[in-house]
């Protein structure tokens, strides 16, 4: 599915930048980074902390549902009106292979974008494994945080 006609490059840009520049939250912690976000498609990377390492030696699943649900919005945004916000109301995750650590490339993929929802795939890659499949509908409303109503 094409997106170039509602592109804004700008906003990829800042998407990026705000991204790879955090010193808190999210992106932050998890060491994730933005390496193209494109129409319709983010690629991103993560260096996993030994902090969601389990005792097991394996990445504890909630991280990596933390690092599909962030790319799963990201790439929204570059494709949306400039005020809208997209809110993640469900998706799947399917485990494949443990990660011990190093670093997971992902890529999420817009499937559909209608005015009002958007549904995204993720996979996350750990080397030439595939070590998570996720798939999501998001919520797409021109209200921004914080509004009530």
């Amino acid at each position: 599915m094409a997106f170039e006609d509602r592109y804004s490059e700008q906003i990829a840009e800042g998407m990026v930048r705000i991204n790879n520049d955090a010193t808190e939250g999210l992106p932050h912690y998890l060491g994730i980074t933005f390496d193209a976000l494109l129409p319709g498609r983010l690629e991103a990377t993560m260096q996993v902390p030994q902090s969601v390492i389990t005792p097991f030696g394996t990445m504890h699943g909630g991280a990596m549902a933390g690092y599909v649900d962030h790319v799963m919005g990201c790439v929204l945004y570059p494709l949306m009106a400039k005020g809208q916000w997209a809110a993640t109301t469900e998706f799947k995750l399917n485990y494949l292979s443990a990660v011990k650590g190093g670093e997971l490339k992902s890529i999420a993929t817009v499937l559909s974008l209608t005015k009002r929802t958007a549904v995204v795939r993720v996979d996350v890659s750990d080397g030439d494994r595939l070590a998570c499949v996720a798939q999501g509908t998001l919520l797409i409303t021109d209200r921004g945080l914080g509004t009530r109503g």
